[in-house]
């Protein structure tokens, strides 16, 4: 069998996604425009098991309101079987926040409660400004990890870290992909935990508003710096 592509007319992006609030958001757009065939997997209502990684020339891996270290449900052992014969097959991998959490975890990291959340529009110290700039980024996450064995920490604050590069694939602890339609869907799903924070939902709504364009630049250079340093597209054998 011959290995997709992310070059070419005819190369698929599989995006994973964990459960209704959390779509892609601007990774989709930025894919079609890519030229990519994407196709999304809602795995907690699918069974991974059938698909071939070699099948895509890219896997997102998007966030979840669940934890990489939740044992009990089912699906995420699935993505991770996934996330590992994609890595094994050399395929390059996307992963946001729960999904960065996992690849870790996958590669040999450790995914655990942080001593302390990170919830808005913040700065993170950045070691490689050229692929992951300072932001700020989008955070809403209550667990951290350590990166896996071999990776190469591009970026972190006080709380762990944010980026990291291992192989053709990329984990981020932010959300790149958010959008002010997706942070007012998150508002009201989860408002219990920015309540339980201390976190103004609707300064959080207005701030997200106020970066529409901004974030969206950032968040394209990064995805395209992703593409063209980290997956490093190769053409068709």
């Amino acid at each position: 069998m011959t290995d997709a592509t992310t070059t070419g007319p005819d190369w698929r992006a599989l995006v994973i996604q964990h459960e209704q609030p959390t779509p892609p958001g601007l990774i989709e757009p930025w894919l079609l425009e890519r030229g990519a065939e994407v196709e999304i997997l809602r795995i907690d209502e699918e069974d991974p098991h059938d698909l071939n990684p070699r099948d895509y020339g890219l896997i997102v891996s998007l966030g979840s309101e669940f934890a990489a270290y939740e044992d009990s449900i089912a699906w995420i052992s699935h993505e991770s079987d996934l996330l590992r014969a994609a890595t094994d097959a050399d395929v390059p991998i996307l992963g946001v926040c729960f999904g960065g959490q996992l690849l870790a975890q996958t590669l040999g990291g450790e995914v655990f409660r942080s001593k302390q959340e990170e919830i808005g529009w913040l700065p993170v110290e950045t070691h490689d400004p050229e692929l992951v700039s300072n932001g700020p980024w989008f955070q809403w996450h209550f667990d951290t990890f350590t990166a896996p064995p071999g990776a190469r920490v591009l970026a972190e604050t006080s709380v762990g870290p944010q980026a990291y590069a291992i192989g053709r694939s990329l984990g981020v602890q932010f959300h790149p992909e958010v959008t002010p339609e997706i942070m007012d869907a998150w508002v009201r799903a989860y408002r219990h935990e920015l309540d339980e924070h201390g976190v103004d939902p609707d300064r959080l709504l207005e701030e997200t508003h106020e970066r529409r364009e901004s974030a969206r630049t950032t968040s394209r250079s990064l995805l395209d710096r992703f593409l063209e340093r980290v997956a490093r597209p190769r053409e068709r054998a």
